[in-house]
């Protein structure tokens, strides 16, 4: 199991999977802004803890994904889609611990959208 976490923990993800062997570090106009890093899986293989209320979530452009980030330090978390039966979700990456990330390659999108 993978654990991430904002910096100030008020947002807690519990991954049932291994580390990733790949990230994205993602270039379209917020996540390069943002420092977006991102690991992919099922929403079911992805708990969220947090208090209600702990989260906002930013939905933009397409409206097809919302953006979570923690409502005291503001870091961006996860996403979400926003259709329900879509089975993707992201993880930012930068919020595991190093050593989770120590063995993933970091691919770059082409560029911003």
């Amino acid at each position: 199991m993978i654990e991430a976490s904002c910096h100030c923990g008020a947002v807690r993800l519990e991954i049932e999977a291994e580390p990733p062997e790949s990230v994205l570090s993602c270039q379209c106009s917020i996540c390069r802004r943002i420092g977006g890093l991102w690991s992919y899986y099922k929403p079911g293989e992805v708990r969220v803890h947090a208090a209600p209320g702990a989260t906002r979530a930013y939905i933009w452009g397409d409206k097809m994904l919302a953006s979570h980030a923690c409502a005291t330090c503001n870091c961006t978390t996860h996403w979400t889609a926003v259709d329900p039966d879509y089975q993707r979700m992201g993880v930012n990456a930068r919020m595991m611990a190093p050593e989770v990330l120590a063995g993933a390659t970091v691919r770059v999108s082409p560029g911003p959208e």
